[in-house]
């Protein structure tokens, strides 16, 4: 799993228990995962349609810098299935999983368009696809 985004606990995302509120970690992957899908799908239009089970195993406290990483699991017609692990950069602990996120690419009017993908791109290869 490649690891794209580094967040720092701070005071503002903390819960009464002095731990990161989970809400604010869930905003913080959903955010990812539409830039993760919307880079992949090169529409700026995708929204979430679902988001699995998520299942917290640790916690994070303010200081700590967690890391969000994404994976694809597939690629549907007009969607892009992932997965999501979030974990304490400090300590290594697994802070969050998330088996499927389904994000799904749009048209103008909002309806749901195919996007012609199978396969995950990186930025680099589409740049050196254009120079050949």
């Amino acid at each position: 799993m490649r690891f794209h985004t580094r967040k720092w606990v701070k005071p503002e995302d903390l819960n009464p228990n002095g731990t990161l509120f989970g809400g604010r970690l869930l905003e913080w992957i959903d955010e990812e995962a539409a830039l993760y899908a919307i880079i992949q799908l090169e529409n700026a239009k995708v929204v979430t349609k679902y988001i699995s089970e998520i299942d917290f195993k640790s916690s994070a406290k303010k200081g700590d810098i967690v890391e969000i990483g994404i994976e694809v699991i597939k690629f549907g017609k007009s969607s892009i299935v992932l997965k999501c692990e979030v974990r304490n950069k400090m300590t290594q602990e697994t802070i969050i999983t998330v088996d499927n996120i389904v994000m799904v690419n749009l048209d103008a009017n909002g309806k749901a368009l195919p996007h012609g993908k199978t396969k995950v791109e990186f930025v680099s290869d589409r740049l050196n696809s254009n120079t050949d």
